[in-house]
């Protein structure tokens, strides 16, 4: 009997989709080895983004994410079967945490190397270009009429969001990043950070409201 075709990682720079997650993670239970390279093909896009999301943009310039990227994926096959013993967490966040322990660990050898000083150990500067979702944001934070339809924009908008970030405390600079960089669901983002969703929901719009202080724009940009 021939196998579905593999499901395509989603379009709108999303993670994939739970439902089909878990129809890939039960044949790579039964022991179907492509279903395990289209489980982790679903979600290297999504790890790209968080990948770059979290080098600094100095080390981004020696190394290629894409290599990390792969690291995770080798790392992931050899281990999927222990994640599907006792999955306790869902697979995309269990993904994102080898990512985020290889981005620590590679700025803290690149620190400890002698190659450049960083300040924070997680850094939150994406190393890429902006991401349209976060420009987006800030636009509307700051003007809703506002659109960031030119470069030069583009770049000021980003700008003006990661000065913003760098001014707000590590919570609500977190779960910003977690929603509007990583794109994670309010539901990943409280498996994540140990709260409850409605919990993180909160803390979501609470960070919202300060980066809008911070910005200066208007109290209507939120409602």
């Amino acid at each position: 009997m021939a196998e579905p075709p593999a499901n395509p990682a989603p379009a709108g720079g999303g993670w994939p989709d739970h439902t089909q997650t878990g129809e890939l993670l039960a044949r790579a239970r039964d022991g179907r080895s492509e279903a395990v390279n289209d489980l982790l093909e679903r979600h290297r896009a999504a790890l790209r983004r968080m990948v770059d999301a979290r080098m600094d943009q100095k080390l981004a310039r020696r190394i290629d994410a894409s290599d990390i990227v792969q690291d995770v994926m080798l790392e992931a096959s050899q281990r999927l079967q222990d994640y599907l013993k006792d999955p306790r967490i869902p697979f995309g966040l269990w993904l994102r945490q080898m990512a985020q322990d290889r981005v620590i660990d590679m700025h803290r050898r690149h620190r400890l190397a002698g190659r450049r000083s960083l300040d924070r150990e997680q850094p939150l500067a994406p190393g890429g270009q902006g991401d349209q979702s976060s420009l987006e944001l800030v636009a509307q934070l700051m003007d809703p009429e506002l659109t960031p339809a030119t470069h030069a924009l583009r770049e000021e908008l980003r700008e003006q969001f990661l000065t913003a970030l760098d001014q707000m405390d590590e919570p609500d600079r977190e779960i910003l990043f977690m929603r509007h960089f990583e794109h994670l669901s309010n539901s990943e983002a409280a498996n994540v950070l140990g709260l409850s969703e409605p919990a993180a929901g909160m803390r979501h719009l609470r960070a919202l409201r300060r980066l809008r202080q911070v910005l200066g724009g208007p109290d209507s940009a939120l409602q």
